[in-house]
């Protein structure tokens, strides 16, 4: 038995990543967890990796950012497993074309980061919490990241979004903390994703670009998806129990070295 046998964890953006990584992790430990993503063709590999564990799966395919797309996931969710008792909000974009600076980006390129990188984290705490009042508590993680708390050029969408992420952690934690939900947040710092990936110069040597990545952190490489997972079970399980209102930087030491962002081709997650 893992640290969460019968326990119903919902993981967004699991198709890839750091919420694939999480998903399997959670699934590994014994859980029931659904996989919500837009992406049915590569949620099917996080499904594949969830069905050789001693967990279950569910996949829903749902945009985030639609408030009828997040209930549909939360109730098909109590449908398959009957509650919630974990929700990790990881689902997050940064496209490549939106580094620019802010008076020239595009409004829709705006109302979307902000929508799936920040309102998502809303709509389904607005969903998840009433089913984890049911089972008398439960734990919402956000995915944030070490551009809420630093910045860089040409990431305005981005950088609202996550520092917006921290503040509606803070506040979700004081609004449900009598009712033993516990809301917190992990910063990754560059992890080894497809989302970093693609900020690559096309044509570029992927080993090259990895290492030179790794070389702005004190530790001296990227961060993996696993790295993020580990965390997010650390703070999801009992041992974590008088946490709330908080971050955690996985970030190989960004943070603690100070004005780590120069430009494209540093980008952080």
């Amino acid at each position: 038995m893992g640290d969460f046998d019968r326990k119903v964890i919902i993981v967004t953006g699991a198709a890839m990543g750091m919420g694939r990584a999480a998903a399997i992790a959670f699934a590994r430990e014994g859980a029931s967890v659904t996989v919500q993503d837009i992406n049915a063709a590569a949620a099917k590999e996080t499904m594949a990796a969830i069905s050789k564990t001693s967990g279950k799966g569910l996949f829903v395919q749902a945009d985030a950012s639609k408030s009828a797309d997040c209930q549909k996931t939360v109730a098909e969710t109590v449908r398959a497993f009957g509650g919630v008792d974990v929700l990790f909000n990881n689902v997050g974009i940064q496209p490549p074309s939106s580094y620019k600076p802010a008076h020239e980006l595009p409004e829709e390129d705006w109302d979307r980061i902000i929508d799936v990188n920040l309102k998502s984290r809303f709509l389904m705490a607005k969903f998840c919490v009433p089913e984890m009042k049911k089972r008398g508590g439960g734990v919402i993680i956000n995915n944030a990241s070490v551009q809420g708390i630093q910045s860089m050029r040409g990431v305005s969408a981005y950088a609202a979004s996550k520092g917006g992420d921290l503040s509606l952690t803070r506040q979700l934690a004081l609004d449900y903390a009598a009712d033993n939900i516990r809301v917190l947040a992990v910063c990754p710092g560059a992890m080894d994703t497809p989302m970093v990936r693609a900020t690559f110069p096309k044509g570029s040597s992927l080993k090259e670009q990895l290492e030179k990545t790794g070389k702005l952190h004190p530790l001296g490489r990227i961060g993996q998806a696993e790295d993020i997972a580990n965390a997010v079970l650390f703070l999801a399980s009992d041992k974590a129990s008088f946490m709330t209102g908080s971050y955690v930087a996985v970030d190989g030491g960004l943070l603690a070295l100070g004005a780590w962002a120069g430009g494209p081709g540093s980008e952080v997650r």
